[in-house]
């Protein structure tokens, strides 16, 4: 069996595919037994895993005995390839689709020659000195300025250093062009959460509801500071407290808020438990 080429499931899917796409685009083909198309693509991946030699990976999964994932993912028609980048979904195509095609497709997850300045802007930022990691994808940028990967990033670090504007302008750019919408749209969220929480005091905001449990305008604004802080299931309990004393309370602001927040959590799936209880306490509440 070819080393760059494998079988993965629900049990090995984080070593398999999110921790080994750190190292190489992991491509990700859910295939059924049944699926005659699947017979047809997935030895004209195989053939390509051996070619390319470990510049990209294979991980063949059979969406019957994992639905798990295959639900998870938004698998709705096989074969559904989808590619893997730095533990990410970046991109898919469904079907059966020409070598000459999947060929592209595969080019297109190649390291761009700005990704060393990536990987060194995400250490900094590890470390926490946004302001160099801010540095180094604006180089970043220059040197590769068609790359999603590095916009997204300066997108986000610009967000970690509360400029916002900066960060409008960066996600307007890649409104209609991402390919990872779900980074997008999570970033999207984040910079309603900073452009909302801005400037707040959470020391009086905490002194406002404790002396006054009705008053939802300071509520809404502690959410919006505690979910900035990370503390989110502080953040969602405050708008789920919005949204049983008044759902409608200026336009649905908290109901709005809380699918935002979903939205923001959604890209790691470390916090699905966490969308699930409080997307299960919304829904009785609204009912």
């Amino acid at each position: 069996m070819s080393p760059f080429s494998f079988d993965a499931g629900v049990s090995d899917f984080q070593e398999k595919v999110l921790q080994a796409s750190l190292r190489a685009p992991v491509l990700v083909d859910f295939w059924a037994e049944w699926c005659a198309p699947c017979k047809m693509l997935k030895p004209v991946l195989e053939k390509l895993a051996d070619e390319y030699g470990g510049r990209f990976l294979l991980a063949k999964i059979d969406s019957d005995r994992n639905q798990e994932l295959a639900a998870r993912y938004g698998v709705r028609g096989i074969p559904n390839v989808k590619a893997f980048v730095n533990g990410e979904m970046v991109n898919e195509f469904t079907g059966a689709l020409p070598e000459a095609q999947i060929r592209s497709f595969i080019d297109s997850l190649m390291p761009s020659p700005a990704e060393p300045l990536r990987i060194a802007a995400r250490e900094a930022r590890a470390k926490g000195e946004p302001e160099v990691a801010c540095s180094l994808l604006i180089d970043a940028a220059e040197l590769d300025p068609a790359s999603e990967a590095v916009q997204l990033d300066l997108a986000e670090i610009n967000l970690d250093l509360q400029n916002a504007e900066a960060a409008r302008a960066i996600l307007g750019g890649q409104e209609h062009k991402a390919s990872n919408l779900a980074r997008l749209h999570a970033l999207q969220a984040r910079l309603k959460l900073v452009t909302a929480g801005a400037g707040a005091n959470s020391a009086a905001l905490i002194a406002r509801v404790a002396a006054n449990p009705g008053d939802l305008d300071a509520r809404l604004q502690l959410a919006q500071t505690l979910a900035l802080a990370h503390d989110y299931r502080a953040a969602l309990e405050h708008l789920l407290d919005i949204v049983r004393r008044d759902r409608k309370w200026q336009d649905e602001a908290a109901r709005k808020a809380m699918l935002d927040l979903f939205v923001l959590l959604s890209v790691d799936h470390a916090h699905d438990d966490l969308i699930r209880a409080f997307r299960i306490a919304l829904a009785r509440t609204l009912n």
